[in-house]
């Protein structure tokens, strides 16, 4: 029987729809890249927002909303439910990367750019680097993280690969985000390796991300633009279970990469750098340096001339960092991510090491913080997006519920995965309880930093104040 049988369901049929209008997907991605471009760059020439400027009748304000409070936030959504469709048909710097490399040297991929650990050092440093300059906030900022960004995509882009995504692959700053969130996407391209082998010599794909598609069983790396749909009747576009993937996963297929870039960055770096500026612990850390520099008559670190390209200086807007709030919000950001991270490490770790399996790693249980992971990010970056809907008169008194609504999805199915992953690695049960329990304490821990965050930050700055 052929995987791709004649009655073709409506997904099989969307897939290779994508196949046969790829001149209309091309269409749609440029026309991204202009708009994004323009989302980028106008602004950053244009005046501060005055006081009193809506997003209505301000440029600005209307760029900052429509980029920060639409646009990424949904992006990461979108990751959850559609895979990597957004890298694939919409990703600007993606569809520059792939163009310049049809036009440049098509060196091939040296040795050291396929190291493992750019994307979760490119993350973290992108992190870090956009609160220092106020990324959010600042049209200049935005134009500085992000077009540096699209500028390093099309370098490479010239200099390596033939028509392929190099930079994605190996070095784009969300690329490590995006391959965690889509695991766990119920909509993904399905390759049928039986199907695949059954017919002749192979005919070349062009897999614009460099995935080996005849064994690729991960959403995590593939692009979904659907170029290889119905590629060889072997690859179709499907439905599955959200919990399909991780469960099904071995050992050898989760690296220390992965888990790492999730545990330190997604719910570590991310976390915190979300966190910093409602956080009173920040604001103690802070108190102290100076406190401690005014006692020494020390005051370098007290001025604020340092240039708006390395910390926030808006003069005009009254903000500006001084040298001491740059190292504060470094060491808050790095110093509480590498704490999240540890904590959950350890909790992963002891509930792996209870299990006594060799099925069950740190690194593949991990995985099932995934869906946690995806929320914790759609929650920190739509915070922009309530504070400026706020400052509109809307009012939003659902938005708590709400919040509560997805921490308690993310929790719930992360719980779930763990569940599953430690109840299929050993038939003890002393060990399956004691091993979920141990797991259970990294849902627990995020859940109660954005429930303090959002629900107790007053009563946590009077407790801090003593």
């Amino acid at each position: 029987m052929r995987f791709l049988s004649p009655r073709r369901t409506w997904l099989q049929r969307l897939g290779e729809g994508m196949r046969r209008h790829g001149a209309t997907i091309r269409a749609i991605q440029w026309a991204v890249v202009v708009f994004y471009l323009g989302l980028v760059t106008v602004p950053a020439f244009l005046p501060l927002p005055p006081q009193g400027a809506h997003l209505v009748n301000n440029l600005v304000l209307f760029a900052q909303f429509l980029f920060w409070g639409i646009w990424w936030p949904f992006v990461m959504v979108s990751m959850l439910l559609f895979g990597r469709l957004w890298c694939g048909v919409f990703c600007p710097e993606g569809t520059l990367s792939e163009w310049a490399s049809r036009h440049g040297r098509g060196k091939p991929v040296p040795r050291w750019l396929k190291w493992g650990g750019w994307p979760f050092l490119a993350f973290v440093c992108t992190t870090v680097y956009g609160q220092l300059v106020s990324v959010y906030e600042y049209a200049q900022a935005a134009l500085l993280v992000l077009g540096g960004s699209s500028v390093a995509a099309v370098i490479v882009g010239l200099l390596y690969g033939k028509g392929k995504r190099v930079w994605c692959r190996h070095l784009c700053p969300a690329s490590g985000v995006f391959a965690l969130l889509a695991k766990v996407a119920p909509l993904h391209f399905q390759v049928d390796r039986a199907a695949w082998d059954r017919h002749g010599p192979e005919a070349p794909v062009n897999c614009a991300p460099l995935v080996d598609i005849r064994r690729m069983t991960s959403t995590s790396d593939c692009h979904s633009c659907g170029r290889c749909a119905g590629h060889r009747d072997a690859v179709q576009l499907a439905l599955r279970r959200p919990d399909a993937e991780i469960l099904a996963s071995r050992p050898q297929d989760i690296s220390s990469g992965p888990a790492l870039t999730l545990l330190y960055g997604v719910l570590g770096v991310a976390t915190a750098a979300f966190q910093w500026t409602a956080s009173p612990w920040f604001v103690a850390l802070k108190t102290a340096g100076a406190n401690w520099l005014i006692a020494h008559d020390s005051w370098t670190l007290l001025q604020d001339n340092a240039p708006w390209w390395l910390l926030t200086h808006y003069p005009d807007a009254g903000d500006v960092f001084t040298w001491l709030d740059g190292l504060a919000i470094l060491t808050f950001i790095l110093g509480g991510g590498l704490i999240l991270g540890s904590l959950l490490l350890l909790a992963n770790a002891l509930a792996s090491r209870l299990t006594a399996s060799p099925r069950l790693t740190w690194q593949r249980l991990s995985m099932g913080l995934v869906p946690l992971g995806g929320i914790s990010v759609f929650l920190g970056l739509s915070m922009l997006t309530v504070t400026l809907l706020r400052g509109e008169g809307f009012l939003l008194g659902w938005v708590s519920d709400a919040r509560v609504a997805l921490l308690s999805l993310g929790a719930t199915f992360a719980l779930w995965l763990g569940l599953r992953l430690v109840w299929d690695a050993t038939p003890s049960w002393w060990r399956r309880l004691l091993a979920f329990l141990c797991y259970a304490l990294g849902p627990a821990l995020m859940a109660t930093v954005w429930i303090m965050v959002f629900f107790y930050s007053g009563k946590l700055d009077h407790f801090v104040s003593f």
